[in-house]
């Protein structure tokens, strides 16, 4: 499994740079270091909530969970965003609070630089293979890599690649700030970087966190692919009308669709109702590629009966 891999990958990566930003922070008293520290610790933590999502979320059906156990990915995600928030943002502002108010500490500053040095590297790798994976994917679906990332419905790799992005951003901050300190002597630039990485992530943690909330509680399809499943629905000879049109994603790019139709006058027999069942189903799959589960219901209007 690709995504597994990746996880993998992003999670031996921030482990490693979390304990050395996490010495480099203390040898140097940098408020920005220990901010980019939290980070990569909720990051690290976060990479085990994905692992745990996708050994859970392959679960097959059974008797009370009929659809399968693929929403776990989206919980166990939404978990992630949230430690994203606590053991990363609200550390780092606190950092950047205390820094202010009490004027900071000189401290030595090469292990900061060598740190963000190795951590720019690291992430770096990490990013690069998140988005190889999901360039992959976005060009199996034919779509544009960021509108691929803003749209899929599998968690792992959204979470990764938002999760490396901010944190070679957060690197670039958090060196800016230590420099800028080293510089002036006013360890506000450094309290300034620490603030600013907290800000990074608690709009990263809202952008998710709101994402993987819809999913949870049953998002439907984008207008778009609505569209163009009703049109599939619409264009057969047989229908003559959709009277009702229902979809929810039961997992990552797993999209249930559930219609109401009224069949063309004259009526089909059962045999030509499964053939027509089958050849929509096809269809629908092949027009939206997140389609996994079609129910039809070819019941006439209320009235006609």
């Amino acid at each position: 499994m690709p995504e597994r891999k990746t996880v993998l990958i992003a999670l031996a990566a921030k482990a490693a740079i979390a304990v050395v930003k996490a010495i480099a922070g203390v040898l140097s008293g940098s408020a920005a270091m220990m901010a980019e520290a939290a980070h990569s610790v909720a990051d690290t933590s976060n990479q085990g909530l994905l692992l745990t999502s996708l050994r859970l979320g392959s679960r097959p059906p059974d008797e009370q969970y009929p659809f399968g156990h693929r929403k776990d990915r989206f919980f166990w995600s939404f978990l992630a965003a949230v430690v994203i928030f606590l053991a990363g943002a609200v550390f780092s502002i606190g950092q950047g609070v205390l820094e202010l108010t009490s004027g900071g500490s000189e401290g030595t500053y090469w292990p900061v630089y060598a740190t963000l040095a190795f951590a720019f590297v690291a992430e770096g790798i990490s990013l690069l293979r998140a988005v190889r994976q999901t360039r992959g994917e976005a060009r199996e679906r034919r779509v544009p890599w960021r509108a691929f990332v803003r749209e899929t419905t599998e968690p792992t790799a959204k979470t990764v690649v938002a999760e490396d992005t901010v944190a070679v951003i957060g690197v670039v901050i958090a060196a800016i700030g230590v420099g800028l300190h080293q510089l002036t002597g006013n360890a506000a630039w450094d309290a300034a970087a620490a603030l600013a990485v907290g800000a990074l992530l608690v709009f990263v943690t809202y952008r998710l966190g709101s994402n993987f909330r819809a999913l949870l509680i049953g998002a439907g399809a984008r207008p778009g692919d609505t569209r163009r499943i009703r049109a599939v629905l619409e264009s057969d000879p047989n229908v003559d009308e959709v009277l009702d049109l229902r979809t929810m994603y039961v997992g990552p790019r797993s999209l249930l669709v559930a219609a109401r139709i009224d069949l063309a006058d004259g009526g089909l027999d059962a045999e030509a109702i499964e053939q027509l069942s089958t050849s929509l189903d096809d269809r629908l799959q092949r027009a939206v590629p997140d389609v996994q589960e079609v129910f039809l219901d070819p019941t006439p209007r209320p009235g006609e009966r």
